[in-house]
């Protein structure tokens, strides 16, 4: 008998060992969709990159294989797009068009990226107020007065706040606990309204990681950051297996240590799909991350297609007020155009040139200056470009002036150009470069007393970047006005012609 027992509490002892190795080795296996840096809801590039209906295609074709499919975006989706300048039913759009789309997409989690605060606080506060899908963020805060808090999405008169970290929750196998995925959110402190407030990025970062640690099975990151601040946050957090990262537009996969920081193509050219397996028994993290290009090889979403195609009739009836042939491929640029904040703010670049040098041609001045800050694609053109493109680089518009004035003033105003680096006061230009410390116009150093016509946008006059610039300042000797029917009307008009002239060399 007791041989027996002995016997009977073997097998149920095996029994009871082979069970709990079978819910230790558990492996769920989990799928994370990232985009990062879309401003444009619909195909660019003649409709041949891109577009938010065949991200979703993409999207349903993951969940399809694997429930466990998580959309994520990684900051920067309400500003700048040209859509967000216009006025639908008697108000500004605002990033309207790209919630109602990333609702349609059931997003998951998404994170502020420094455009979001391009926003007024009151347009800011009304597409969060829309927005279906959750936000996070560590550092992010919102300043009310005197008071300090979250920000949060308002329905009827509940608020909910954003959180500063964030689970993610996936099902594992039968019998088997969930598997929970923390998120620690960060964003570069780089835009700062009044009404925005930043805690320290790394700071906030470990405190959310801290926080999150005892709850949670990993952690990944969801960052609007420099590669050189994820690397750094990287080394505070080497337990951090995955950056998803935004605020640089160019595809990457860095390796840092055993992590890796990935950030996909602006604008949906591309997205990352991460494959991640985690295994139960060990805590261990498999990641196989891949780069998928969004092309017109992906069919389009019906439903979000149909949102889309809504808000693009929107668009078309506007571009069609200046120009007629919306999707005219006008010049194949080889060589990207670099309209990015971060090179056109702070140097000459060849978008900035062909910009100056359009509102040179079309207004026959001696030179051309114009403010950086009126592109506001912050993106490379490259591939064949269309005048939806030009619009969305110049969605402001505005009409190309001409001034008369003295070599000194002139001076002052490249001076005060040149001092503003990094602010959209700087100035591109074309016929004047500096040498040596010199202004130098058409090859010849400016000439004090020598009088100059120079090209300008209309918002120059109004004194907003250079406050000496106005129109009732003496030494703007003479305004020239383009004519209604004038290539110089639309500055948009003029680069588009400019590309036209280009094209072939």
């Amino acid at each position: 008998m007791r041989r027996s027992y002995t016997i009977l509490f073997s097998i149920l002892l095996s029994t009871l060992l082979f069970t709990s190795c079978q819910r230790k080795d558990t492996v769920t296996e989990i799928t994370i969709l990232q985009i990062n840096d879309v401003y444009e809801i619909a195909p660019l590039n003649g409709g041949k990159s891109g577009g938010m209906a065949r991200v979703q295609t993409v999207h349903k074709e993951l969940l399809r294989d694997n429930p466990n499919t998580f959309l994520l975006h990684a900051g920067d989706f309400l500003n700048p797009s040209l859509l967000g300048t216009m006025k639908y039913k008697g108000e500004k759009i605002r990033g309207k068009q790209m919630v109602e789309c990333m609702n349609a997409m059931d997003f998951d989690l998404v994170t502020f990226g420094n455009h979001e605060f391009d926003l007024s606080e009151k347009d800011l506060q009304k597409r969060l107020n829309e927005s279906q899908f959750d936000w996070v963020s560590a550092n992010v805060k919102h300043k009310m007065d005197s008071i300090t808090g979250p920000f949060y999405k308002q329905h009827e008169w509940i608020k909910s706040f954003i959180p500063k970290t964030y689970i993610l929750t996936a099902r594992a196998g039968k019998d088997a606990k969930p598997v929970k995925i923390g998120v620690v959110s960060v964003t570069i402190p780089v835009n700062k309204p009044g009404y925005v407030e930043y805690d320290d990025i790394y700071q906030a970062a470990e405190k959310a990681y801290n926080t999150l640690k005892p709850k949670t099975d990993f952690i990944i990151a969801l960052t609007h950051l420099t590669k050189e601040q994820d690397k750094e946050l990287l080394k505070h957090l080497p337990d951090i297996k995955l950056v998803i990262g935004g605020h640089e537009h160019v595809n990457m996969l860095i390796p840092v240590g055993d992590s890796f920081i990935a950030k996909a193509d602006a604008n949906a050219a591309t997205v990352y799909i991460h494959h991640i397996k985690y295994h139960s028994a060990t805590g261990k993290v498999e990641l196989k991350s891949e780069l998928k290009t969004i092309d017109d090889h992906i069919k389009s979403d019906p439903e979000v297609d149909q949102i889309v195609q809504k808000w693009q009739v929107v668009l078309n009836d506007k571009i069609k007020s200046v120009i007629s042939s919306p999707d005219e491929v006008i010049y194949h640029a080889q060589t990207p155009l670099d309209a990015r904040e971060k090179s056109i703010r702070y140097r000459q670049t060849n978008f900035g040139q062909v910009v100056a040098r359009a509102m040179k041609r079309s207004t026959h001045a001696d030179a051309a200056v114009v403010n950086s800050g009126s592109v506001r694609i912050d993106d490379r053109l490259t591939g064949d470009l269309t005048a939806v493109d030009i619009f969305r680089a110049l969605p402001y518009g505005g009409a190309v002036f001409s001034i008369d004035i003295k070599g000194d003033f002139l001076k002052k105003i490249l001076d005060f150009g040149e001092s503003a680096k990094g602010e959209g006061a700087y100035l591109q230009r074309d016929g004047i470069t500096r040498e040596n410390g010199k202004w130098i116009i058409n090859g010849k150093p400016v000439n004090n007393t020598q009088t100059y016509r120079i090209a300008i946008t209309d918002f120059l006059l109004t004194g907003y970047d250079i406050p000496f610039l106005t129109y009732d300042n003496k030494q703007v000797l003479k305004v020239h006005e383009p004519r209604p029917d004038a290539e110089a009307f639309d500055i948009r008009k003029a680069v588009i012609n400019e590309l036209k002239s280009m094209k072939g060399n």
